[in-house]
This record gives structure tokens, C-alpha cells and sequence, in this order.
């Protein structure tokens, strides 16, 4: 990886290297690795932070010049593009539902689900999480194993600014349907975000469960309960409310995550 990593930086300050074959082996040879999950965008590291990988997303960058567009046929369908789709998804322990679509350089854990679906370029996501209908997995963003992405759900992608962080999404979370997850938010393990919330990079997330309210941005803390919310605002023009997440309760212990997860959205009457 060293050696890799020297080259993509060298061709990222220079980028007529890019005709050089070494250059395009690299590139080609890292776009493999995230593939195949041996390398990541973003990967965990002490005391629950999170390292991006930035030389990683400046191949994912630099990999998109050197493809060549080409028909893809997928009779009765028909595409044109630069990208492969990934392929040999039985060896991989994964279920796609036509026609859910995977690019190449996307890492699908065993056990992974794909409903009519779409996973992007330098995308990771973990073992047995369900990618639901029409829910969208945007380029490098970090699933965790036992997730759950219900229908529509958008998961912003990121390449550039290359130091951007990713959404994250670690493991055991539930997202609603609908909601919007985008510029780099972080979303805790086994939290519980409700249908149509929409979280930024800079969203106000409002934690209401104690006698004075916490606030947060761009971060979900840990089996949280997260529904839509809103705050007065003052403008020029007058006051007004914009949008925001509230943190409305915890996600209870239990043996049974998925019954956990159903008593507590009935107990704080979340629509999923």
C-alpha cells in the first residue's frame, strides 16, 4: 500500500502520469482492494474515531479519467457508462434483487441484501445489512454490519474535498424511511433515526430527554432515538423555523435487537 500510496499522490500533483502504465496499474490495483474490503475510505480507529483514508478517495478520483466508455447490456436494459458493475455476487454471500445495481470498487459484506437498490464507487457495507427499496448508498460512504436502510433512504456520497470524512453509519442502526443522511454525518451504533429525518454536516441534532436540551452537530450518539424536529430561527425578514433532529429517547437492552427496535419506535410512536 505504501508504494501504491505514493504513486496516486504523485499522479494527483501531476496528472499527466496518468498515461504512464504504473500509474493506471496502481489506480486499478486499489480500486481491487476496496472491492474486495481490504481497503477502506474510512476505517475505525481507537476510542470510537474514525481515520479517512484521503490518498484512497484521490484513486477512486483519478480512476474515473482512465476508464474508457463502453455499452453495458443487460438485455431487456441497456446502459452506457465508464464503470463496471460488480459481478459474482454468489460467491459473496450476497442477495440482489433485479435491479438493484453495484459499481465495482463497492465492498458488500456476506449476508449484505440489495433490494431494487444503489451502491457507489469506494462504498462499505457491513455484514447482513439490508439496503432496502430505492435507498441509495452514495460514493465512499461506511455502512456497518446489521444495518438497516429502509425504502428511500439517501446516504450522501463524498470524493471531494478528498479530507472530507464520509457518512458513517455504524453498526445496528436503523434508518427510516426517507430520511437524508449527507456532508459527512456520523450516525452512533444501534441508533434509531426516524422516517424523514434529514441530518447535514451541520444539522442541529437537540437531545430533549433531560431538564435542559444538548446539542449536537452532524453526530448521533449511540442508540439514540432521532425523530424530525424544528427551531425558531431570527432573519432579516422575520422569525421562522428551520429544520433540525431531535434526540427524543434511548434505545432500550435487550437479547432481541429487532424487538428492541419495534418496542421502542411503538413506545416513542416513530414512523419508520
Amino acid at each position: 500500500m505504501t508504494d501504491f500510496r505514493a504513486i496516486i499522490e504523485a499522479a494527483w500533483a501531476d496528472r499527466s502520469l496518468l498515461q504512464q502504465a504504473a500509474t493506471t496499474d496502481a489506480i486499478h490495483a486499489v480500486i481491487e482492494e476496496l472491492d474486495k474490503g481490504r481497503l477502506r475510505v474510512a476505517e475505525p480507529i481507537a476510542d470510537g474515531q474514525w481515520q479517512v483514508n484521503d490518498w484512497v478517495k484521490k484513486a477512486v478520483i483519478l480512476y474515473f479519467p482512465i476508464q474508457q466508455m463502453e455499452t453495458i447490456e443487460l438485455k431487456p436494459f441497456e446502459y452506457r457508462d465508464k464503470m463496471r458493475l460488480k459481478t459474482d455476487y454468489a460467491s459473496q454471500g450476497v442477495r440482489v434483487v433485479p435491479p438493484a445495481v453495484a459499481r465495482y470498487g463497492a465492498f458488500l459484506a456476506s449476508g449484505v441484501i440489495l433490494m431494487p437498490s444503489y451502491v457507489n464507487i469506494g462504498a462499505w457495507v457491513g455484514e447482513g445489512t439490508m439496503v432496502d427499496t430505492w435507498a441509495t448508498v452514495g460514493s465512499c460512504a461506511q455502512i456497518g454490519a446489521g444495518v438497516h436502510l429502509s425504502g428511500g433512504v439517501g446516504i450522501g456520497g463524498v470524493l471531494e474535498p478528498v479530507q472530507s470524512a464520509p457518512v458513517i453509519i455504524e453498526d445496528g442502526a436503523f434508518i427510516g424511511s426517507r430520511s437524508i443522511l449527507v456532508e459527512g454525518c456520523h450516525v452512533g451504533k444501534e441508533a434509531v433515526i426516524g422516517a424523514g429525518v434529514t441530518i447535514t454536516g451541520s444539522t442541529k441534532i437537540i437531545d430533549v430527554t433531560g431538564s435542559e436540551p444538548k446539542e449536537y452537530k452532524g453526530f448521533v450518539p449511540a442508540r439514540s432515538v432521532v425523530i424530525p424536529g424544528s427551531y425558531a430561527k431570527q432573519f432579516s425578514a422575520g422569525e421562522f423555523h428551520v429544520p433540525c433532529a431531535l434526540i427524543i429517547g434511548q434505545r432500550k437492552p435487550s437479547t432481541d435487537l429487532k424487538t428492541s427496535l419495534n418496542d421502542v419506535l411503538r413506545e416513542h410512536n416513530v414512523a419508520v
